[in-house]
């Protein structure tokens, strides 16, 4: 159920009855009519925008367009007023019933919410994609957790959603990682090592290291790097590759599929994909312009192999092949997002950190190019966070030696907390996140603010039970008629509004909105919570009225459920009591 599209639906069907009236003229697009909440509650409890939008295509005033349909919409027995504002805007309130008849929708149907807007497309959502060298830090946390929030969002939405893993193994950096092992595998031996020549110098290798030392005994002991570098880069890789997964279990996030890059190369795929973009004509031989700014010193004009990508809307086009053969950096990401569309998915989201926002156009470029703009590609970039503790900058992990580590984070405030907060801002915004804030019981502090009106309705409902039937059945069926006061109406309204917003965040790829209704949501119901201070028959529990006490229990059961659905698609586990 979702009660602005009914709305909408009714408003439809009476533009239609005016066209049928010769009121209106036909052949018009109602696409663009709206139902939503009104900027201003006090105008009503829905808005549309049906007069303004068909005015200009009716060739009429839209004063004229709304006062007829405020009169059609008055014949709906769910609609009490419909009112015309300004120069045509049509404010509408519903009769009572309608929104006591959201209670028990909520309590009897277990979906409510969920939508059909993907209709079973395949979506594929590929987050995290660290390099394969270290524990996952910080900027990979935010990644993750929007990335795992937006793909239970799609799924919740109605799409078939599958979460993959990239894992950058084909470059230098892995080679890297091999010889900082190498050096802890000498350690283990008690050689005396010196990290150099950019080797990672964490300890989170001693283990690794020591692994290897007993894995492979003294053989790779004093030998060159060409005996061991390959041999020891696929153990290092697979052992940090097991690191990340924990450390991703340690938040909740399970991958559907993990993808190597390493499996790209002398295997034909990176050829194959390049021929594919050859044949459409986007493959030349050319020189690039130098970069903007300041002149490199080491540049020069060579010949390279370029992709067309201005003709995907690029800003320039850009090298696949150097003049020497060998691949750049952009190829193989290129042959994996062929890979993608090869796999039949539908849609495809890359979730970046902030850095490779030079990046987004080429990518979509490249993917324009290989489905021939058939698949939609939407890069999300994760903006920065910057950590606090006591007021100060968060010192950084020794175990990682560089960097603050996803299990830093999670270790001092647990996994709840961090995926919350971590959707508390909109993912292209800065976010600060204090050690101390985040663990804060006030209402500044959304985490606790929706556990704790979680755990206030179990209290509620617990004492209820003590002389009546609150189970979701029983209360889907009592009298509601009694919730007429502003602050019960008002939390009802935002329980209606929760299947709407569910498909404008699914829309825009932005989970943090539910994070941000949550919080909008137990505001109200703390509101209400708090008139039974004042007002005893504002109380969830009258005592002796066990009628009374159903409906009350009913409302706030219904704010339960949907906070329930809420942090399920952020990953988090509520808080059945708060202490």
């Amino acid at each position: 159920m979702n009660l602005f599209a009914d709305i909408r639906t009714r408003v439809l069907a009476c533009l239609d009855q005016l066209v049928v009236d010769g009121v209106l003229p036909e052949g018009l697009s109602t696409a663009a009519v709206s139902v939503e909440p009104p900027r201003d509650a006090a105008h009503g409890d829905m808005a549309t925008n049906a007069a303004m939008v068909l005015a200009k295509p009716a060739k009429m005033n839209p004063r004229v367009i709304a006062d007829a349909l405020a009169a059609k919409l008055l014949d709906d027995p769910q609609i009490a007023v419909a009112e015309v504002a300004g120069p045509g805007f049509l404010n509408m309130r519903l009769v009572p019933d309608v929104w006591q008849g959201v209670v028990k929708t909520v309590l009897a149907d277990p979906s409510y919410g969920q939508s059909t807007l993907g209709q079973g497309q395949k979506m594929m959502v590929e987050y995290v994609s660290a390099n394969p060298t270290g524990p996952l830090h910080v900027g990979h946390t935010r990644g993750a957790v929007f990335g795992d929030a937006l793909a239970r969002l799609l799924d919740y939405a109605g799409y078939d959603v599958t979460k993959e893993y990239y894992i950058n193994d084909g470059g230098a950096q892995v080679d890297v990682l091999a010889r900082s092992v190498y050096l802890r595998y000498l350690e283990a031996h008690g050689q005396e090592v010196a990290f150099e020549d950019g080797t990672y110098p964490g300890d989170y290798l001693i283990p690794v290291g020591e692994a290897l030392k007993e894995k492979a005994g003294d053989a790779y002991v004093g030998q060159p790097e060409e005996v061991w570098l390959e041999e020891i880069r696929e153990f290092a890789t697979e052992a940090m590759m097991d690191l990340i997964r924990a450390d991703l279990a340690q938040l909740g996030v399970v991958m559907d599929s993990f993808f190597s890059e390493k499996s790209l190369y002398g295997t034909g795929l990176i050829e194959k994909a390049i021929a594919e973009l050859d044949a459409k004509g986007l493959i030349y031989r050319g020189v690039l312009e130098p970069p903007k700014g300041k002149m490199p010193e080491d540049w020069e004009p060579r010949e390279q192999t370029l992709f067309k990508s201005t003709a995907h809307g690029d800003d320039v086009d850009r090298p696949v092949q150097k003049s020497d053969g060998s691949w750049t950096y952009f190829a193989p990401d290129i042959a994996y997002h062929y890979d993608k569309v090869q796999r039949g998915f539908d849609q495809l989201i890359d979730v970046f950190g902030a850095d490779h926002g030079g990046y987004v156009k080429r990518m979509k470029a490249a993917v324009s190019a290989l489905s021939d703009g058939k698949v939609p590609l939407d890069v999300k970039l994760t903006q920065l966070v910057k950590l606090y503790k006591n007021g100060e900058p968060f010192k950084m992990s020794k175990r990682a030696g560089t960097f603050v580590t996803l299990r830093d984070v999670v270790d001092q405030v647990g996994p709840n907390v961090t995926r919350f907060h971590m959707l508390t801002r909109k993912n292209d915004a800065p976010l600060d996140f204090d050690f101390d804030k985040v663990l804060e019981q006030s209402k500044d502090n959304p985490v606790f603010y929706v556990n704790y009106a979680y755990a206030r309705v179990n209290s509620a409902v617990a004492k209820a039970g003590a002389f009546t039937d609150v189970s979701d059945a029983t209360l889907a069926g009592v009298d509601l008629s009694g919730l007429t006061h502003e602050a019960e109406l008002t939390l009802i309204k935002k329980l209606a509004e929760w299947p709407r917003l569910v498909e404008i965040a699914a829309r825009g790829h932005e989970p943090h909105r539910i994070a941000f209704y949550l919080y909008d949501l137990a505001s109200d119901f703390h509101a209400l919570y708090h008139h039974g201070n004042a007002d005893e028959a504002l109380r969830f529990v009258q005592e002796g009225d066990s009628d009374t006490t159903q409906a009350k229990i009913a409302l706030i059961r219904a704010v339960a459920i949907v906070i329930l659905h809420g942090l399920g698609i952020l990953g988090v586990t509520p808080a059945e009591e708060m202490r």
